[in-house]
C-alpha cells in the first residue's frame, strides 16, 4: 500500500467516527472515572439478577423437595431446617439489594463525573477554537448557530456519556448475566428466550442507517432557528419601531417549520423503532411462557426438546426473561442517544477543525515599539475577489495623529482592521517601527494597540471590571484615575453602586455617551503605544461629544493615533488627514489644505456645516 494510507485511515477515523475521537481525546485522561463507573454498573446490574434467581431456587428447595444448593456458598453454611433456608435466602436477597444500591451509586458518580468533566473541557476547547478563528468565519456564521453548538451539541455529548453509558452497560451486562444464568439452568429454554436477539440486531441496524442523516439535519435546523430567534430578540426595538411583527412572525414560522419537519421525520422513524423493539423483545417472553408452560404442565419436554424443567426453573426463566425485555427495549434509547451524540460530535469537531484559524504565532517574535511609526506600503485588501482598499501608501509619524475621512463605504474601518490583523492583507505590507506586522506575534501586536470603536462593547459586569478589562492587576486607584481622564468619573459616582454598578448586557443601562467614555477609560488604562479611534464620538449629542473629546485629548497625548470620523469637526486638528474614496486615497493634507482644494473633504465639511445644500447631491452620485 502507499505511504499515504495511514494518514487516510487517520482522517477517516476522525471524520467518520467522532464518538471514538471524543472518547480518545477527552475520555482517555479520565479513564479512572470511567473505569470506576463501569465497575459499579457492571456488578450492580449483575447483582440485580440475584433476587429473581433466588426466588426460583426457593420455590424448588425451600417450598419444594429439592436440596438447597447455592453457588459460592459452602454446603456447611446452608441450614438444614426449612425455616433456616428461608431466612438465608431472605438475607441474601436483602444483601443483594443493598450491594446493588452501593454499586449503583458508584456507577452514577463515576459516569456522571466522567461526562461532566468532558462536557466542561469540550465546551471550553470549542469556545477557545472558535475565538481563534479569523473574522471571515464570524461573517459567514451566525452567533445563534455557534451558540447551538456550544450549548445544545455539547450538552448532547454529556447526556450520551452519562445516560448512554448507563444504558449500554445495563444492556451488555444484564443480557450477559441473564444469558449465563439461563444457559446454566437449561440451554434449550435459553435458546427460546433469546430467540429475538438476532432479529433485534437486524432491526437496530436498519434504524441506525435510517436515522443518522436525519439527526444531522435536525441539528442544522435547530442551529438556524436559534440564530433567527437570537437576532430577532436582539433587534426587537427595530422590529417594533418598524411594525414588522407580522413579517418576523412569518420568518420564525418558516424556519420553525423546517425544524418541525426534520424533527418530525426523526420522531416518525423513532416511534416505529421503539414499538418494534418492544414487540421483538416480548417475543422471547411469550415463547418462553408457551414452551415452559407446556413443559411444566405435562411434566415432560414438548415438541423436540429433551430433559426436565422444574416449576422453580420455569419461574426463574419467566422472571429473567421479563428482565431481559427492558434492556433490549432500552437499546432503542441507547441508539437514539448515540445518533444524536454522533451528529453533535460532528458539529463540535467540525468547529474545532475549522481551517479558518488565525495564523499560529509559534516562533514569531514580539512586536517591539520604540517610536510607534506606522507605515502602509502599497496595501491592497478585499473581503472577496474585489478589493475594498487598494494601493494604500501613507505613514503615521511618532506621536502623530492621522485621520481617515471619506464617504460611507470608502473603506475607512477596513484600514484600521488591517492594522489589528483582524484580516491579513492581500498585497503590500504594514510596518510598525520597520517591523512587518505579519512577522510579529499577534498578542504583542494587539496589546500594543488601543481600540475605541463607535459601537463600544461592554460586558454585563460592573463598571470597574469593564474599565479594567484586559489589564491584569489593575487597582481601583488605576481605574478611577483612568475614568477621571476620560471624563467618566462624575457620572459613575452618580450610579446606584458607583464603580460596582452592573452595566447590563452590552451596557444597556448606560447611555451611548457613557459607554463611549468607559471605552476611552479602558484605553487610557491600557496605555497603548498606538491608538485607533473608530468614530468614537458618533451618535452622541454636542454636550456629550465635548466631554468625550476632552477624554480623547487625554488619551491621544504622546501616542501614535489613527482616527476615523464622520464628524469632521472631531479630526480637524489632526496632523494629517487622508480622504478615501472607493478604497483609494483621493486627497491628503491638513484641515486647511483640504478645504483649499475644494474636493471631497471640503464638500463633506460644507454639508456637515450646513453651508451648501446643493453639495449633498455630489454624494448621491455613484462614483466609480
Amino acid at each position: 500500500m502507499s505511504e499515504q494510507e495511514p494518514d487516510l485511515n487517520a482522517e477517516l477515523d476522525e471524520i467518520s467516527y467522532p464518538i471514538i475521537r471524543l472518547l480518545r481525546e477527552y475520555g482517555t485522561p479520565r479513564k479512572e472515572l470511567l473505569a470506576f463507573g463501569l465497575f459499579g454498573g457492571m456488578f450492580g446490574f449483575l447483582i440485580s439478577l440475584i433476587p429473581p434467581t433466588l426466588f426460583g431456587t426457593a420455590i424448588d428447595t425451600v417450598f419444594g423437595s429439592k436440596a438447597l444448593s447455592l453457588p459460592l456458598i459452602p454446603g456447611s453454611l446452608i441450614p438444614e431446617a426449612q425455616i433456616g433456608q428461608f431466612h438465608l435466602i431472605i438475607g441474601l436477597i436483602v444483601a443483594s439489594y443493598l450491594a446493588e444500591g452501593v454499586l449503583n451509586w458508584i456507577r452514577g458518580y463515576g459516569l456522571n463525573a466522567f461526562a461532566q468533566n468532558i462536557q466542561h473541557d469540550v465546551r471550553v476547547d470549542t469556545y477557545d477554537a472558535m475565538q481563534h478563528l479569523n473574522m471571515d468565519f464570524f461573517h459567514n456564521n451566525s452567533s445563534g448557530e455557534l451558540m447551538s453548538v456550544l450549548n445544545n451539541d455539547v450538552n448532547n455529548l454529556e447526556e450520551f456519556l452519562s445516560g448512554g453509558a448507563t444504558v449500554f452497560v445495563r444492556i451488555v451486562f444484564t443480557m450477559l448475566g441473564i444469558s449465563i444464568i439461563l444457559f446454566s439452568i437449561n440451554w434449550q429454554m435459553a435458546l427460546v428466550s433469546l430467540i429475538a436477539a438476532p432479529m433485534i440486531a437486524v432491526f437496530t441496524y436498519w434504524f441506525v442507517r435510517t436515522v443518522q442523516p436525519i439527526y444531522s439535519d435536525v441539528r442544522d435546523s435547530v442551529g438556524k432557528l436559534n440564530s433567527l430567534l437570537e437576532n430577532n430578540l436582539g433587534g426587537i426595538k427595530v422590529i417594533k419601531a418598524s411594525t414588522m411583527e407580522e413579517f418576523e412572525r412569518g420568518e420564525v414560522d418558516m424556519v420553525s417549520k423546517k425544524y418541525f419537519n426534520t424533527n418530525w421525520r426523526a420522531i416518525k422513524t423513532r416511534i416505529k423503532f421503539y414499538p418494534g423493539m418492544r414487540i421483538l423483545a416480548g417475543t422471547g417472553f411469550v415463547l418462553t411462557f408457551i414452551v415452559g408452560g407446556y413443559w411444566v404442565i405435562n411434566d415432560q419436554a414438548p415438541f423436540f426438546f429433551t430433559g426436565t424443567l422444574s416449576i422453580g426453573e420455569f419461574v426463574t426463566f419467566m422472571l429473567l426473561t421479563q428482565e431481559f425485555i427492558w434492556p433490549m427495549s432500552n437499546f432503542g434509547d441507547f441508539v437514539n442517544m448515540y445518533q444524536e451524540a454522533y451528529a453533535s460530535a460532528e458539529r463540535v469537531f467540525g468547529l474545532m477543525d475549522q481551517s479558518q484559524q488565525e495564523e499560529e504565532d509559534d516562533g514569531k517574535s514580539d512586536l517591539r515599539i520604540a517610536k510607534g511609526v506606522v507605515e502602509y506600503d502599497s496595501v491592497t485588501f478585499g473581503y472577496g475577489e474585489e478589493p475594498v482598499v487598494e494601493d494604500l501608501n501613507f505613514t503615521i509619524g511618532s506621536e502623530e495623529t492621522l485621520a481617515l475621512a471619506g464617504p460611507t463605504g470608502a473603506g475607512k474601518s477596513t484600514v484600521v482592521k488591517l492594522l489589528l490583523r483582524f484580516y491579513d492583507i492581500d498585497k503590500g505590507r504594514i510596518r510598525v517601527d520597520n517591523q512587518n506586522i505579519q512577522d510579529a506575534n499577534l498578542k504583542s501586536l494587539r496589546t500594543s494597540i488601543g481600540y475605541v470603536s463607535q459601537d463600544n462593547v461592554l460586558f454585563p459586569e460592573s463598571v470597574q471590571e469593564n474599565i479594567a478589562y484586559a489589564v491584569n492587576g489593575a487597582t481601583m486607584g488605576d481605574v478611577v484615575k483612568a475614568a477621571k481622564k476620560a471624563q467618566a468619573h462624575e457620572f459613575i459616582q452618580e450610579l446606584p453602586e458607583g464603580y460596582d454598578s452592573e452595566v447590563g448586557e452590552d451596557g444597556v443601562k448606560l447611555s451611548g455617551g457613557q459607554r463611549q467614555r468607559i471605552g476611552i477609560a479602558r484605553a487610557i488604562l491600557q496605555d497603548p503605544e498606538i491608538l485607533i479611534l473608530d468614530e468614537a464620538t458618533s451618535d452622541v449629542d454636542t454636550e456629550t461629544e465635548i466631554k468625550i473629546q476632552k477624554g480623547i485629548e487625554k488619551l491621544i497625548h504622546d501616542r501614535t493615533v489613527l482616527a476615523i470620523a464622520h464628524r469632521l469637526s472631531t479630526i480637524k486638528d489632526a496632523d494629517q488627514i487622508i480622504v478615501l474614496d472607493n478604497g483609494r486615497i483621493a486627497e491628503r493634507g491638513n484641515h486647511e489644505e483640504l478645504l483649499e482644494e475644494n474636493g471631497i473633504y471640503a464638500k463633506l465639511w460644507k454639508v456637515q456645516a450646513g453651508e451648501a445644500e446643493d453639495v449633498s447631491d455630489y454624494f448621491l452620485e455613484e462614483r466609480q
